[in-house]
């Protein structure tokens, strides 16, 4: 049986170096997708990722081995905020910056309160539905870029179809029968395979990449602080910060020590939260604690801080690779489409997961009032504006069910709930 290499283990230079390629072959195909649909250099993500990640683990004093990855719950509120015009990234950045700092103010909240409230505001039914609308709002972008569904023009490009159903295909069969190393990059290997045939198909050009230098400072972009965008990014602050705390008990559990206790859920809070507004100053996305590495250390028994460390470092070391920027950034939309057919269904999938583990009685009216209402509004296209404000899909869905469980809650306190009440034959 394979010893397990805990927390605080240092395994030797090489081991240590293919485990840290390891996790970062892992978190790639879902921490560049981020970049590469908001059209920001992978670069700058791939060093803030790096960067984040360092800062996290020394927040938390080396003690929550987590690698933190750019956060898929900001990619529908973003691409809203962005609406074609890539100018307002800075925007989105403010945004970025206001989020981590709600982290912040949960941190200090949490160090001296304890994590109850959070489960006032996002019982599973709700936690489960909001989930779950973040994949299913995503998944016809995500057949838009696959050319599954006819563009403005009305034409759907044979190739594109073709380059999609082959990533995805390659990035199914690898989940299910890849075995070993291979196992736990299927993502990464059918984005190469849709990549590499995209070249011999003729539809991608290599110039970019030949002209691109070897080494190269990344982008860097600042942030421009508008309110509107800020109202429609911050709702997938909170989605985020339940899903930070889910991911540090799963990460209990598998080290076997209750890291909420020691170091604390306020410092991996705090890590996650300075991290994010680094990231929001410089031009990055919103970082998150990473499933896939979570599946990492399950799967090979290795919990090594050192390990998650050296994964951090050789992308901080990849991100000044210029070659390496342009080689991402060269992806086609086809692929990227094909792949993020299968990982944002697999987020909506995350989120029904939630309803059954958390055992959710869909036989209580409030529950199910709960899920279905967020689920309708979250995918019904449903848009709520207050002056230039506009409030839609994921971020909607957010506010209705912090004020529907509310209600809920104060009709109850109030006697005014018919929970008890006999039902009528």
């Amino acid at each position: 049986m394979q010893r397990e290499i805990q927390v605080l283990d240092k395994p030797p230079l090489l081991p240590g170096l293919m485990l840290s390629l390891q996790h970062l072959f892992a978190m790639f195909g879902s921490t560049i997708l981020v970049p590469n649909l908001f059209n920001v250099d992978p670069g700058i993500v791939l060093l803030m990722n790096g960067l984040g990640t360092l800062l996290y683990l020394i927040l938390c004093r080396g003690l929550i081995p987590a690698y933190l990855g750019s956060s898929f719950a900001f990619i529908a509120p973003v691409t809203i905020v962005l609406a074609g015009h890539a100018e307002n990234y800075s925007k989105a950045l403010g945004a970025f910056i206001v989020c981590g700092l709600v982290f912040v103010v949960v941190a200090l909240i949490v160090k001296w309160i304890g994590t109850r409230w959070l489960d006032v505001l996002f019982p599973p039914a709700a936690m489960g539905a909001i989930v779950a609308v973040i994949g299913l709002e995503l998944i016809p972008v995500a057949a838009g870029m696959a050319d599954f569904i006819p563009g403005q023009d009305g034409v759907i490009d044979p190739a594109n179809v073709k380059l999609a159903l082959l990533t995805l295909g390659v990035t199914v069969i690898g989940t299910v029968m890849f075995r070993g190393f291979l196992k736990i990059i299927p993502v990464l290997i059918g984005i190469i395979t849709g990549y590499v045939a995209a070249y011999f198909m003729g539809v991608i050009n290599m110039d970019s990449v030949a002209n691109a230098p070897l080494f190269k400072l990344p982008t860097f972009t600042y942030p421009e602080f508008d309110m509107t965008a800020i109202l429609i990014v911050l709702p997938a602050a909170l989605v985020v910060i339940v899903e930070h705390v889910g991911h540090l008990m799963v990460t209990s559990n598998i080290v076997g020590s209750d890291l909420s206790k020691k170091p604390g859920l306020h410092r991996s809070l705090l890590g996650n939260g300075i991290s994010t507004i680094i990231s929001g100053f410089l031009g990055s996305t919103p970082n998150t604690t990473y499933g896939e590495n979570i599946g990492v250390m399950a799967l090979t028994r290795v919990y090594s801080v050192y390990v998650i460390g050296g994964a951090a470092v050789i992308a901080i070391a990849m991100s000044f690779l210029g070659k390496v920027s342009a080689l991402i950034a060269n992806i086609p939309v086809a692929v990227m489409g094909g792949v993020s057919l299968l990982l944002f269904g697999i987020i909506a999938a995350s989120g029904f997961r939630i309803l059954i583990e958390s055992k959710v009685n869909l036989g209580n009216p409030k529950d199910m009032l709960l899920t279905t209402l967020v689920i309708v509004i979250g995918i019904s296209h449903a848009q709520l504006k207050i002056g230039d404000v506009e409030l839609k899909g994921m971020a909607l869905a957010t506010v209705l069910a912090i004020v529907l469980n509310l209600f809920f809650i104060i009709i109850e306190k109030l006697g005014l709930s018919n929970d008890k009440e006999p039902a009528s034959h």
